[in-house]
């Protein structure tokens, strides 16, 4: 029985045996690509973590998220407290009010003080380090405050790619839903029309809308004027322009009782019609201007529109290149206040956090209202708006570099 069963195993070992001696090249060259590409191990970012390293992180980003439930669970109580009047006033649906509101409120809010909550969750778990003498005990087996910064900077680093991410991309879009839902269920007042808007939509090309209704994306009253070395070549009006909103692309919009003159020379050309399709390089958005308006686009979107407004000479840019550069800066300071969070807390003190968590809650929001206050600066003081939106980075990182100088070796 033992003979039988090794024969019937001889025909496969055969095959495998002529196999690897017909197929020993393609063994070779697997053998040699691996030693070529042997230094790739060392891109690898797990090899070079230790598991003090995910200790510290999953302490980190543990605390951050936690920090973060629980404050917001606390807005979120006094919020629905404040407007459950209005709710019920404007009979708003449990849905609405559950996907459409609460549902993009909690990572705006997330989003915006996401610097106090790097703050507290440093704060809280490093004091509680230095209290069980955990840090004593790292700093004694010889690992220099250097060292121990590792996996702080790395967390952070986390934190500023999910809040840049978050900022740039998503939440853009969950508050064009939010502020629908205010202007219908809160009466919160929203600009949908404007009067007597002059914009240049193209190089030479002036147009003009008396009356326009953005709910209708309608506008009455039109007039597109076109210059060639500075002399009038083409006059078109109409009594409405309707933008097309199921169109593939941007910039069509539909001509209602239009009427062209076209200047050629001393000669005169004259077109009319009931309807036109024609391609205007504007936009709804470039034609009304609501407050909050900059927080509905996307960076890219962002970077896209204030190029378009800056070639149509339009003044009315600086409070979006501020929200522009304020997203970036936002995101690096989670490595600045990480470092002061981290040199306050890391020494052993008799009190327990109470002191350190009092300092982090006042530097996260001198912090926050700095970053206001250098916005007001960019948009009624002419500041550089790249510099009103890194001027509490730089305020900042000056207090941590003397935080770190001063921490426990």
């Amino acid at each position: 029985m033992q003979i039988s069963t090794i024969r019937r195993f001889i025909g496969p070992l055969k095959f495998l045996r002529e196999l690897r001696r017909h197929m020993g090249w393609l063994f070779k060259s697997f053998s040699w690509l691996k030693d070529k590409l042997s230094w790739m191990q060392y891109l690898n970012p797990m090899k070079y973590l230790s598991i003090l390293d995910w200790y510290i992180i999953k302490k980190f980003i543990g605390t951050y998220f936690y920090s973060i439930i629980l404050i917001i669970s606390i807005s979120i109580v006094f919020d629905v407290n404040e407007n459950l009047a209005k709710f019920s006033q404007y009979h708003a649906p449990l849905r609405a009010i559950v996907f459409d509101y609460y549902m993009n409120f909690v990572p705006y809010f997330a989003n915006l003080f996401s610097p106090l909550f790097v703050f507290i969750a440093v704060i809280f778990f490093t004091s509680r380090l230095a209290g069980n003498s955990e840090i004593i005990a790292m700093l004694a087996a010889g690992v220099s405050k250097h060292r121990l910064m590792r996996p702080y900077m790395i967390s952070a680093a986390i934190i500023s790619i999910m809040t840049f991410c978050l900022g740039a991309y998503v939440i853009p879009k969950g508050t064009i839903i939010r502020q629908n839902f205010e202007s219908m269920y809160k009466n919160k007042t929203k600009n949908t029309a404007a009067e007597n808007v002059q914009l240049q939509v193209g190089k030479g090309v002036i147009a003009y809308i008396q009356v326009y209704d953005d709910n209708l994306k309608k506008g009455y009253g039109f007039c597109l004027d076109k210059f060639e070395n500075k002399k009038l070549v083409s006059h078109m009006t109409a009594s409405e322009v309707q933008y097309d909103t199921i169109s593939d692309s941007k910039y069509h919009w539909k001509a209602k009782n239009w009427r062209i003159r076209e200047l050629k020379g001393l000669r005169e050309k004259i077109t009319s019609g009931a309807v036109k399709d024609t391609m205007i390089m504007m936009e709804p958005t470039d034609l009304v201007f609501s407050k909050g308006q900059q927080e509905t686009f996307t960076s890219p979107q962002l970077r896209d529109y204030i190029s378009k407004q800056i070639d149509r000479g339009s003044v009315n840019v600086v409070q979006y290149e501020v929200e522009y550069h304020k997203r970036i800066a936002m995101s690096f300071a989670s490595f600045i206040l990480t470092t002061i969070g981290l040199s306050l807390s890391s020494r052993k003190r008799k009190g327990g956090m109470g002191l350190y968590l009092g300092i982090g809650l006042a530097l996260s929001f001198a912090y926050i209202m700095l970053q206001t206050v250098s916005s007001t600066f960019a948009i009624n003081a002419n500041t550089p708006p790249m510099l009103a939106a890194w001027i509490p980075n730089f305020i900042f990182a000056i207090v941590a570099y003397f935080c770190y100088r001063k921490a426990p070796n």
